[in-house]
């Protein structure tokens, strides 16, 4: 079992850094693998809506967008964080989740079916619960089941220094992550008693202009 964290901070070590190294950590001790993902701080262009992904299977802009789609089917479960900019997500993480679940739906891929998947954010002071509200949105679209924890997934501070104090905002990426083991070891038992997934329908597709 295998979570990759995505860190969509332009600060490779700052505050969501942080928080995903407290899920990193506790996943580690509920004997789960994971991974952190940076998206880098170079420019990440948003979705053109050329529609290109349904031709190559791939975004057409050749990123790090593609870099992680690649990667994305080895791991069970998915936890995205970013740091909460005017009570969105900070830009960049949203033009990269904008490309990667576009370009995968409309690739036809199922990375994302069916695995738990979670929001992390980290504020100084607020904005932080629009943040998650934005983020949690790919999943309803992706079929995917999210995680949740004691409290929303948010840590405070404006220095990773600050969020070592936020002794809450540390203890609710602990059992989110807790909560995240569960889920997958509960569907590899499931899986072993010989519990298929459930059937997606597709094909349906409706727009309400009449």
């Amino acid at each position: 079992m295998k979570v990759l964290l995505v860190n969509g901070s332009p600060h490779q070590h700052g505050c969501t850094d942080r928080a995903l190294r407290e899920i990193k950590t506790q996943l580690e001790k509920e004997g789960v693998d994971a991974d952190i993902f940076w998206i880098e701080n170079d420019p990440i262009r948003g979705c053109v809506a050329c529609n290109m992904c349904l031709k190559k299977k791939k975004c057409i802009f050749d990123d790090v967008v593609n870099q992680f789609s690649n990667i994305a089917k080895f791991y069970d479960g998915f936890v995205f964080g970013a740091p909460t900019y005017y009570a969105s997500s900070a830009g960049q993480m949203s033009a990269f989740m904008d490309r990667v679940f576009y370009s995968n739906m409309n690739a036809g891929s199922e990375i994302f079916a069916h695995k738990p998947v979670a929001s992390v954010v980290s504020c100084r002071r607020a904005g932080d619960v629009a943040a998650l509200d934005q983020m949690n949105k790919y999943y309803g679209l992706a079929n995917m089941f999210i995680v949740c924890s004691t409290y929303w997934n948010e840590v405070h501070g404006f220095k990773p220094e600050h969020v070592e104090q936020d002794a809450e905002g540390l203890q609710t990426m602990r059992n989110l992550a807790r909560n995240m083991a569960w889920f997958l070891k509960s569907v590899a038992a499931a899986k072993k008693a010989g519990v298929k997934e459930p059937e997606i329908e597709k094909g349906t597709y409706t727009h309400f202009i009449r």
